[in-house]
């Protein structure tokens, strides 16, 4: 199934999603890094493998060239949003919230641009709902882990499947003819409410439980 739009205005709303997104997951990742006490280039690093660890995971199971590579504009994106830090050290703790907010609508416009890129090189909807699960929740994975710290989609927090409701209203959109504009959205807007209401109302999916547990 294809993407309903012009070609043209597809191209451009991918790599406008794609540039918001990139700012917003690395002023995420290296607003951890600072509240773990990393110098300048520890920051920019993790700015940089939130920002692109999952997109660059998605091309290269596409088997295209990483979207970092054909232009410097995210990494000059991440030296932006570790400029803004530096300059609101002081105001960080107080603007919690607000980064929380920036690493939900990373989540949210990295899981569409997961989606959009895997249409485009013709893949199912079912492999585009999974890449862009792997673009939208892949980068925190590795940030968690140079922060030494337990992966957010392992948490108690919904993260990974808040990315699977939006690639099904996409999908459900798409197959009824609904337009491109309405499509993302919607998608979109799924994904940040479903992420919103599992923290606010600690909603989460039910634990496993080993041999130990079950035995009273």
């Amino acid at each position: 199934m294809m993407i309903h739009g012009d070609p043209e205005f597809v191209l451009t709303l991918h790599s406008v999603i794609e540039f918001i997104g990139t700012f917003a997951f690395a002023l995420s990742g290296i607003r951890l890094a600072a509240s773990k006490h990393y110098d300048w280039l520890g920051g920019f690093v993790c700015g940089v493998a939130v920002a692109i660890g999952g997109g660059t995971i998605r091309d290269v199971m596409l088997g295209v060239r990483p979207f970092w590579m054909l232009s410097p504009i995210y990494l000059i994106c991440t030296l932006f949003a570790q400029l803004v830090v530096i300059a609101c050290h002081r105001y960080l703790k107080r603007l919690d919230n607000t980064w929380f907010l920036f690493d939900t609508l990373g989540l949210a416009l990295f899981n569409i641009a997961g989606i959009q890129k895997s249409l485009e090189c013709g893949f199912s909807f079912w492999v585009a709902i999974i890449m862009g699960c792997i673009t939208g929740a892949a980068g925190g994975v590795i940030r968690d882990v140079l922060l030494n710290e337990e992966p957010i989609i392992f948490r108690k927090e919904i993260y990974a499947m808040a990315c699977v409701a939006g690639g099904l209203a996409y999908w459900g959109l798409s197959y009824l003819g609904v337009s491109l504009y309405i499509t993302v959205i919607v998608a979109f807007s799924v994904v940040c409410a479903i992420r919103l209401l599992a923290v606010r109302y600690h909603i989460s999916l039910p634990k496993l439980r080993d041999e130990e547990q079950t035995v009273e």
